[in-house]
């Protein structure tokens, strides 16, 4: 090897730096081999005159120090370095000596890192060409941590301050970004003495003099503002928030129609520089929440959050697409206030928006619907119709882009649909769809996710009719489907359905249009089938699903009998094998199955707790239906009786002017019929004494002839408050009917009324 890297070209060296890396993670060699014949082959080729190569042998000797011991490093790779890293040397020997200090400061102890490294990190700090002084600047935090906050404090940090005012811009970019990275090591006093200076001239020259910086300004923006959080005061607060503003809309005004004239000066280059500064802001706003604190939102970051998010260029959308989940988190309470964002995002012409979105849209969905106790209960159910015509306009984009995996990923994540809409909308928006795509999809991964999810909604659908029609679609579209490629599909679907529902679902459904398919023309439906078959005789449990065993031994019977494809009938012994081999479960538990019973009989609670949810809806609503029906009639007999009251007054008063004991009468009637009407307002009649909602008419009837016959004001009275405890305790199921001379009486006003209508007539007329 050492005579052939001698004059290898370039590919052969980076091979053989790579190889080299290989032996050390495999450990094909002890340590103690690789550093006594390879490290010394490594240290040779470090300074190549191709960059590339230098590089890559540089890695592998990086990788190489953290395996050696203390010792080897010591005397093979630092004592070495102090010659390499001399101004006499070449430049590529300081960049890489730069580096390989970074490095060693987390090998050794504080004091032989100030003795012999520290040195060397002031020398080349201080080196005549600016890319030596950035690549030290760069390596700078790693020897900080390494030495410990006081050293950090007396040495680095001077440096630093003197980098960050370096004739170069990139060496007082490196300088900011160490600083930034350094704060949770530096104390108060540091921070508000000399960093936060630094900063704001830093802020102050990114627009005016030194945009260069403006791109890494924004992408650390987050980290300083929270980093100096403690040392600000409110007006500096406020300059920090402005200027973060100012930066997530750089670029803007100009499409806005302003500034016409940089308009035209503005370079394809620049335009670029504001689309990274926005992106780097739309990283940083998760943070930016935390700074300004979640409960100013609205009022401080609404519109900034409003401008990213219908920003023109795509990678600023995808930002914060991907970041969307971090903020819902932050906002807590005030989740629902972002739910229009959440459904421009969906609806976005880009794709790949969609896809960051849609990694957490589980998480997004129960924060929109369920988080925050203080958010009002409105807002959030005004989002739903919003998000289901978002939701179903995303699948539709994605089904009809050739991003299938896309598709599947969106259609995996739609699984959590039941826990944030109801069943009916699933049922009328998602379902039918997903079967729809199972049928038609060309691609194997979309129609298997449109499979599972389908199964997810069957298995949370709470109308019994509406599971039934869904099973028999199953099984008539795929299970008994025209194409084998739909039978195909039937069977991944039966996976799915022994994975989420209980044995004796899939038993009841599913088990013997399965065992159909024993017949099926196409040899690779028998081929999955057989392969399906020991999970399948899995859901059985004996005694109950006896005969369903007979079934599946006679069908197993005839594949091994009547199969003629060879391939079919290899796996078919195979099976049989494995069957014969498999335990079945009993009703009983038992110690072998007990986890699995445990989780089988969970699912069938919840199968037979749906069951019963659906049959207390119906009864709620029918006892609905009846109470409202009850009402109306009651409120018609009322008003009847408020007529007849009405009439009767005023015949009363025509017939006996004058007469005293004729108008109290009548007040004690029209009290009567009161005390009547307000009970059968307050109290529901049982439907199994609604033969009493007659009495009302009756009592009517007699209260008015008795009075035009003039019968006793007390006759009257006791036959009201019969029949008025009569309703009264019709609730208790205890009905208690009027006395027999009330009934008598009650009779004979009857007879009256039917036998002198004519004379009744004649004094109403009177």
């Amino acid at each position: 090897i050492q005579e052939v890297l001698h004059v290898a070209g370039v590919e052969m060296q980076l091979t053989a730096a790579v190889s080299f890396l290989t032996v050390l993670q495999e450990e094909s060699v002890s340590i103690h081999t690789y550093s006594h014949s390879l490290l010394h082959i490594i240290l040779q080729n470090l300074e190549h005159r191709d960059a590339g190569v230098s590089n890559a042998w540089l890695e592998t000797l990086l990788a190489v120090i953290e395996a050696l011991p203390k010792e080897t490093i010591r005397h093979e790779i630092l004592n070495p370095l102090v010659s390499k890293a001399q101004l006499s040397q070449t430049l590529q020997s300081r960049l890489v000596s730069c580096k390989m200090i970074g490095k060693l400061a987390n090998k050794f102890e504080a004091h032989i890192i100030k003795r012999e490294i520290l040195p060397l990190v002031k020398s080349l700090c201080q080196d005549v060409e600016y890319e030596v002084r950035t690549c030290m600047c760069q390596q700078l935090e790693h020897i900080a941590r390494g030495i410990g906050t006081e050293l950090t404090k007396t040495v680095v940090l001077p440096e630093l301050v003197e980098l960050a005012r370096d004739e170069s811009s990139s060496v007082r970019l490196a300088a900011f970004e160490t600083l930034v990275n350094l704060l949770d090591m530096l104390d108060a006093d540091d921070r508000s003495q000399t960093v936060l200076p630094l900063v704001k001239s830093f802020c102050e020259k990114s627009f005016k003099a030194d945009e260069s910086i403006l791109v890494s300004l924004s992408f650390h923006l987050g980290k300083l503002c929270n980093g100096l959080y403690g040392i600000f005061t409110p007006e500096q607060h406020l300059r920090f928030l402005e200027f973060y503003k100012k930066l997530s809309t750089l670029g803007l005004q100009q499409e806005n129609g302003h500034n016409d004239n940089q308009l035209q000066l503005q370079t394809l280059e620049q335009e670029k520089k504001y689309i990274s500064v926005r992106k780097n802001c739309a990283y940083n706003f998760p943070a930016m929440i935390v700074f300004v604190d979640p409960k100013n939102f609205h009022l401080e970051l609404y519109s900034i959050f409003f401008c990213l998010c219908h920003d023109p260029e795509v990678p600023v959308r995808y930002t914060m697409a991907i970041s969307f989940y971090e903020v819902a988190k932050l906002l807590t309470s005030g989740v629902y206030t972002i739910h229009k964002e959440l459904v421009t995002l969906l609806q976005d012409e880009s794709l790949e928006v969609l896809d960051a979105l849609v990694g957490h849209l589980p998480e997004i969905l129960e924060l929109m619907t369920n988080g925050g106790e203080n958010s009002a209960s409105e807002s959030k159910l005004l989002s739903i119709p919003d998000l289901i015509p978002a939701l179903t306009t995303a699948e539709q984009r994605a089904a009809t882009s050739l991003k299938w995996r896309t598709h599947e990923k969106l259609l995996q994540k739609y699984a959590c649909l039941p826990h944030i809409i109801s069943s009916d909308q699933i049922y009328y928006r998602f379902l039918h769809r997903m079967l729809t795509i199972i049928l038609t999809n060309n691609v194997l991964p979309v129609q298997k996710a449109a499979a599972r999810t389908l199964c997810v909604y069957l298995r949370y659908n709470r109308k019994q009719e509406q599971r039934h029609e869904v099973i028999q679609k199953l099984i008539e579209q795929l299970g008994q489907g025209k194409s084998y490629w739909n039978r195909l599909r039937f069977l991944d679907t039966c996976e799915f359905i022994m994975e989420l529902f209980s044995k004796s679902f899939f038993c009841k459904y599913f088990f013997l249009p399965v065992l159909e398919l024993t017949h099926d023309p196409v040899a690779n439906v028998r081929m999955k089938l057989c392969y399906l078959l020991p999970k399948v005789k899995s859901t059985l449990k004996i005694p109950t699903d006896k005969h369903l065993l007979q079934q599946l031994e006679l069908c197993i019977r005839k594949l091994l009998c009547q199969e003629k494809d060879k391939d079919v009938l290899t796996i078919v012994k195979r099976t049989v094998l494995e069957l014969d081999r498999m335990e079945i479960s009993v009703d009983a538990f038992q110690k072998r199955f007990y986890e699995n019973d445990l989780l089988d009989q969970e699912k069938e609670r919840q199968e037979l707790l749906l069951l019963q949810m659906e049959q207390l809806e119906k009864e709620k609503q029918q006892n609905e239906g009846r109470s409202t029906n009850i009402n109306d009639k009651m409120f018609e007999k009322k008003r009847r009786d408020c007529k007849t009251s009405s009439v009767l007054a005023k015949s009363i008063s025509l017939a006996v002017p004058g007469s005293s004991s004729g108008t109290s009468a009548g007040k004690e009637d029209r009290k009567s019929k009161l005390v009547r009407s307000q009970s059968f307002s307050t109290q529901a009649l049982h439907p199994k004494y609604s033969n009493i909602d007659k009495c009302p008419n009756k009592s009517s009837a007699a209260g008015y002839t008795s009075s035009v016959s003039g019968i006793g004001k007390s006759c009257m009275l006791s036959f009201s408050d019969d029949s008025f405890r009569t309703h009264s305790t019709g609730n208790s199921g205890n009905a208690v009917f009027p006395s027999s001379s009330s009934r008598n009486l009650f009779n004979s006003a009857d007879q009256k009324n039917n036998g002198n209508k004519e004379g009744q007539s004649r004094k109403m007329s009177m």
